[in-house]
This record gives C-alpha cells, structure tokens and sequence, in this order.
C-alpha cells in the first residue's frame, strides 16, 4: 500500500508540475493574445465593466472560464472513454489553452480588485513563491534538461535546413523583363 501511494503522488506531483509549466509558458504569450482581440469594441466595453466589478464579483468572473469549459473536458473523457482517444485529447488540449487565455487575460482585469480581499493579498505571494520553486524544480530536473537541449538542437537543425532550401531570405517580386 505504501508503494502505491507514493506512486500516486508521484503522478498527482507529474501532473501538478506539468499544468504550471503549460500554465507558465502559456500566461504571457496567451494574454496578449487576449489583449489583441480586447481592441474589438465589444470586448473594450465588457472589459471595462470587468475591472469596475467589487472584489467577489471579480473572484466569481475569474472562476467563470474553468466553470465554462469543465462540461467541454468531461465529454473529452467521455470521448476518450468510448475509443476516440485523440479526438478527446484534442480537445482537452484546445480547452486548456482557451481557458489559460481566458484566465491570463481576466486576472490582468481582475487582479486590482482581487487585490482588495484579505486572504487573497496575504496568499496570492505564497502561491507565487510556492509555483516559481515548483517550476524551477521541474526545470532543474534531468530530463527536463535533457528535453530541452534536444529542442534547441532540433530548432538548430531546422534553421539549417531551411536556411539550405534558401528559404531563409524573404521572397522578393522579380521584375518582368
């Protein structure tokens, strides 16, 4: 029994440390994805209403895309469950990276006022602290290093090779004689 248990913390650890590491790479890049689609009048108007929000009401409206998407991702498992396994993943993966846009880009709405609540302000730098050593745990971790040096040399050979396919320069319009 007790190896069992550790086996599950181990993979309850994995997956932990996986989802901060997606969660972490995918903040910035994915907000300002959000931030380009925000300039749609539109979104500037919900926006704007979204930052007035008291502080509940801004914790509630964070909560909102994990709430929305969490029916999306039980039926990927149930997809999953009846043999369309990549199909499920699919989707589970495309809920992920919408609902990491969707969270990155209302916390940046949503944080002054989040801000205002007691416990938030006294445990939001704890979760900080707590998610920069699990990453950096992760990241200092053998395989991680050797994953990441097989990335950089793939990316390496892959700009050699276009490079040699003369695919590197931009395409200029020939004059017509």
């Amino acid at each position: 029994m007790h190896y069992l248990k550790r086996f599950l913390m181990a993979v309850f650890h994995t997956a932990l440390a996986l989802l901060l590491i997606f969660g972490e790479w995918g903040w910035e890049p994915l907000a300002r994805a959000m931030d380009r689609l925000a300039r749609l009048p539109v979104w500037s108007q919900l926006e704007a209403r979204i930052q007035r929000l008291p502080p509940y009401a801004a914790l509630l409206v964070l909560c909102v895309p994990m709430l929305t998407l969490l029916p999306v991702k039980l039926l990927a498992v149930y997809w999953m469950a009846r043999g369309h396994t990549v199909l499920g993943l699919l989707v589970v993966l495309a809920a992920k990276v919408v609902g990491t846009a969707l969270a990155a880009h209302l916390f940046q709405l949503t944080q002054p006022a989040l801000m205002q609540l007691a416990w938030f302000r006294r445990w939001y730098p704890r979760w900080l602290v707590w998610k920069d050593g699990v990453i950096a745990q992760v990241k200092g971790a053998r395989p991680w290093r050797m994953v990441h040096a097989f990335a950089r040399r793939a990316r390496r050979m892959a700009r050699r090779f276009i490079r040699f396919l003369g695919l590197s320069r931009p395409f200029h319009k020939r004059e017509e004689l």
